[in-house]
């Protein structure tokens, strides 16, 4: 792409869909949400560890869905919305899940699935994965150490002692594509990841730092390039385990193309023109960022289109 400003239209992201009203303003409403509970079309979540039975079908993966009357009784219950024929959504978080299921349900996470699910299974999937997390982290107040409880329907923590409310976390996180004057793009890859692995870089917004801000001192910081033009593209959550990534194209300042690596959080990396690119994922020794990611949605929106089918996961 020559100019940063004309985007073409692209596929939603994966993990920033919905097809449900978090209704939010029932969230304290003990009473609605106790009639909710127990209306015979409510449809309940179970989770444990970040995941959940799905089913595959030809036309992709389904969560399983239990009504409440056949959900288990222990658990933390998190409402996560209305959808417009009135039907209601909880999740229910446990140790564990439920005993195996009748017929072809698996416990699936949302790597696996997430690019798979409809509409309304990846945004209740995603929502009650961030939720699950949470909570199993912040049992204990940080302003007085004593124990918190759940309120709000399962979206924030309250102290028991100091009676001080807590809220998911979702902490900024800034990825972006930078390209050059030959627009060619910038990608790197970690000493851990599986060999050939290459994705657009990225890194975590700081105290006190605009999200443009981050975008110039992580490329530089990483990478060693000077970042000059910077355009926002589109977000996306990533409860892995609380981030929400923030999608940005770049423009690399001519002056300052030279790659450096910083050899902590790279430990390569290099510019790539769209043939190198296609060249290396048809014969295999380049593999591209996941299907689920931000970063394949900012490398397809450069390359001009989906990826060779060779190179998919």
């Amino acid at each position: 792409m020559d100019e940063l400003s004309s985007l073409p239209e692209t596929q939603p992201l994966a993990l920033a869909r919905a097809g449900v009203d978090r209704a939010a303003h029932h969230r304290f409403d003990e009473p609605w949400l106790a009639a909710a509970w127990s209306h015979p079309t409510t449809k309940v979540l179970p989770i444990a560890g970040g995941e959940a039975f799905v089913v595959d079908t030809e036309a992709g993966s389904e969560l399983v869905l239990l009504p409440s009357f056949e959900a288990p009784e222990a658990g933390d219950r998190f409402f996560l919305g209305t959808d417009e024929d009135g039907v209601n959504y909880f999740a229910l978080a446990g140790e564990s899940l439920p005993g195996r299921l009748d017929g072809d349900a698996r416990p699936a996470g949302l790597r696996e699935v997430g690019g798979s699910l409809s509409d309304r299974d990846a945004g209740l999937l995603v929502h009650a994965v961030a939720l699950e997390h949470w909570h199993r982290l912040h049992s204990f107040c940080s302003r007085c150490g004593h124990p918190t409880e759940k309120a709000g329907a399962g979206h924030v923590r309250r102290c028991t002692s100091c009676a001080a409310e807590h809220y998911p976390r979702t902490d900024p996180a800034v990825i972006m594509l930078i390209t050059d004057g030959e627009d060619r793009c910038l990608l790197g890859r970690q000493a851990l990841w599986p060999e050939g692995r290459w994705s657009t870089l990225a890194g975590f917004v700081e105290p006190g730092e605009s999200i443009e801000q981050a975008v110039v001192r992580e490329v530089l910081e990483e990478a060693g390039v000077r970042v000059g033009e910077v355009q926002y593209v589109a977000s996306q959550p990533w409860p892995f385990p609380s981030s929400l990534m923030l999608g940005f194209l770049g423009k690399a300042d001519p002056a300052g193309t030279a790659i450096t690596v910083d050899g902590e959080e790279l430990s390569e990396a290099r510019w790539f023109s769209r043939a190198e690119l296609k060249a290396g994922m048809e014969a295999g020794e380049i593999l591209p960022p996941s299907g689920i990611s931000i970063a394949r949605h900012l490398v397809e929106l450069w390359y001009g289109g989906p990826l060779p089918a060779a190179a998919r996961w």
